[in-house]
């Protein structure tokens, strides 16, 4: 009987390489075939708000710096004047009274701003079913047009029979021609605008609120500390960023203040809330000096930047 023989098994070539992986020199695909379609997305996301920038802010503030170097007055022919506009600028005196009485509103209303802000802020800043209620009260007047608000004031502010002059009445002091008088209507404007834009420096300074850790308050009562150390120790300190904020917003929108002083007092009386978005407004729509009015609008650009930037260098001194 013949033995039996089993098939070898077939040789295995070792020169061929078994790694079935991508072969070395070739881009690999890419695992994701939608990442091209989200690249053009994101794109095409940027597109849009960049192409509303470009039309409604960068080609507006390129156009406005062109015409500040021209006599433009919306009608004729345009004569090219360089930076002479910027020159008339420091000899014109009422450029000075409206930088004056802006920087006097400015002094009165972001002390007032911040102060009032805070306060409520601190008020509210608690657990209660009334406390919603109220930061939606003290919130509508930021919401309501300025011209619904000038009318309230002006009711309130009348010399006969306003309720704030009933009010200083009743403890036997004659109130005074709110509107009417120089030393008194900057100080009338400063009231309403305080009032109509406290609201949203509310909320921002109780999201700061809420932010301070309670474990800074109960050390501080550990150490004996009353009430007022511990605002002055701990929420203050704490608020130094939320501050340095709503200043800063503060200081912007008291040189860009305009409506208030448009609705109520009409610039007078005697150019005394005639501001400096009031003088540009007159130059430019009143007497059709466009050139003149961009100048003025980009010489204030200077003003509130360079205020900005002397605020936060106050505050990065204290550690913001």
């Amino acid at each position: 009987m013949s033995a039996t023989t089993t098939d070898a098994p077939a040789s295995v070539d070792e020169s061929r390489p078994t790694n079935t992986g991508p072969t070395p020199g070739k881009p690999r695909k890419s695992r994701n075939p939608s990442a091209r379609q989200m690249t053009w997305n994101a794109w095409l996301f940027l597109l849009v708000p960049g192409v509303l920038f470009v039309v409604f802010m960068a080609l507006p503030i390129v156009i406005a710096l062109v015409l500040s170097l021209t006599d433009y007055a919306i009608v004729g022919d345009f004569e090219w004047l360089g930076i002479q506009n910027y020159l008339d600028i420091a000899v014109d005196p009422f450029f000075w009274i409206a930088l004056r009485n802006t920087a006097y509103y400015t002094v009165l209303y972001v002390p007032a701003g911040l102060v009032v802000a805070l306060g409520t802020a601190l008020l509210l800043n608690r657990r209660h079913r009334a406390v919603r209620l109220f930061r939606t009260l003290f919130y509508i007047p930021v919401v309501a047009s300025t011209v619904a608000t000038a009318t309230i004031w002006f009711w309130m502010l009348n010399p006969q029979n306003g309720l704030l002059n009933v009010a200083l009445s009743w403890f036997g002091i004659d109130g005074p021609a709110w509107l009417y008088e120089s030393q008194w209507a900057m100080i009338a404007i400063v009231m309403m605008s305080v009032w109509a834009g406290f609201g949203a420096n509310m909320i921002i300074f109780l999201g700061g609120l809420q932010g301070v850790p309670g474990e800074l308050y109960e050390a501080a009562r550990l150490d004996g500390a009353n009430a007022w150390q511990q605002f002055r120790y701990v929420t203050l300190p704490s608020l130094t960023r939320t501050t340095f904020l709503v200043s800063t917003l503060l200081i912007i929108g008291a040189f860009q203040v305009f409506d208030q002083a448009y609705v109520l007092t009409k610039g007078g009386p005697g150019n005394s809330t005639v501001t400096m978005v009031y003088y540009i407004y007159n130059k430019g729509f009143g007497a059709l000096e466009m050139g003149y009015a961009s100048a003025l609008s980009f010489v204030l650009f200077l003003i509130i930047l360079v205020f900005s930037l002397l605020n936060a260098k106050l505050n990065n001194r204290k550690g913001v």
